[in-house]
C-alpha cells in the first residue's frame, strides 16, 4: 500500500502561486496514476488534476485549466501541483491520492491511499 504525505500549502494573496508536493512511500509509486482533489468548507471533495504513471497525459477540471499544472518525478516518488494565478475560490484542503481504478478520472472511488491534506488559503 502506498502512503502519501502532502506539503506546500499556505496563505497567499489572489494572483499568487503555490506548489504543492505529495511524497509517496512504496516501491510501486511509479506504476500508478495519481490525482489531486480539493475540498472547500461546506462543499464536497472535487477532482482537480490527474496524471498517468508515465506523465504522458494529464487531466484537469475546467476551473483550473491554464492555471494549474500537475507533474511527477518517479525517481523522487513525488507528484506536484503548481498553482498559479490563484483565486479566493481555490481556497480548500488539497489532497493527493493514488488512482487504483479506471474510469472518468473525476470520481473519488477511482482513488485510494489518500494523504492527510494540506490547507491552501487565498485572500482577496
Amino acid at each position: 500500500q502506498v502512503q502519501l504525505v502532502e506539503s506546500g500549502g499556505g496563505l497567499v494573496q489572489a494572483g499568487g502561486s503555490l506548489r504543492l508536493s505529495c511524497a509517496a512511500s512504496g516501491r510501486t509509486f511509479s506504476s500508478y496514476a495519481m490525482g489531486w482533489f480539493r475540498q472547500a468548507p461546506g462543499k464536497e471533495r472535487e477532482f482537480v488534476a490527474g496524471i498517468r504513471w508515465s506523465a504522458d497525459s494529464t487531466y484537469y477540471v475546467d476551473s483550473v485549466k491554464g492555471r494549474f499544472t500537475i507533474s511527477r518525478d518517479n525517481a523522487k516518488n513525488t507528484v506536484y501541483l503548481q498553482m498559479n494565478s490563484l483565486k479566493p475560490e481555490d481556497t480548500a484542503v488539497y489532497y493527493c491520492a493514488v488512482r487504483y481504478y479506471g474510469g472518468t478520472w473525476y470520481r473519488e472511488n477511482e482513488y485510494g491511499s489518500w494523504g492527510q491534506g494540506t490547507q491552501v488559503t487565498v485572500s482577496s
